[in-house]
């Protein structure tokens, strides 16, 4: 099975679990890529933690910190279900992350490639970019989750 996809059905575990809780359905997991170690897992929490900073990738790059011992993210792949937002975004390139692979597009906040791609800008690290990856799959939860909602207001 193709990498990618692997550590993509990973993140679309934590995705799963985020729905269950309520949460917009979004998971992340850092890969450390020499060992192929996932070293790193997150998954939307905005409203269980009432915190606008509580974004799936920026969960699983603070854990990958820590079980690193330091920010720079050297050697580590980031794996998300949907399009990372300018502010994860922000935080991928601060943290060095290596290479950013997402599924869902995200027509409204991507900053990969929909709306607007921030690792085109003369920013100091620029991370390589797979998008599309189990996209159908990703998109799916996403829409259930958002169709669960309107029915329930």
């Amino acid at each position: 099975m193709n990498d990618d996809i692997f550590y993509m059905k990973k993140a679309m575990e934590l995705a799963n679990e985020a729905f269950e809780l309520g949460e917009v359905p979004v998971g992340a997991v850092v890969v450390k890529k020499s060992t192929g170690e996932i070293i790193g897992t997150g998954y939307n929490r905005r409203e269980t933690d009432k915190s606008p900073l509580s974004h799936a990738e920026i969960i699983a790059i603070e854990n990958a910190s820590k079980a690193l011992g330091g920010w720079r993210l050297i050697d580590c792949q980031l794996f998300v279900t949907l399009e990372p937002c300018p502010m994860c975004s922000g935080a991928i390139i601060n943290s060095r992350i290596e290479k950013v692979v997402f599924g869902a597009y995200d027509k409204k906040a991507g900053c990969c490639s929909s709306v607007i791609n921030l690792f085109e800008l003369p920013f100091n690290h620029k991370p390589e970019i797979v998008g599309g990856v189990l996209e159908k799959q990703c998109a799916e939860v996403l829409s259930a989750f958002f169709k669960r909602l309107r029915k329930q207001l």
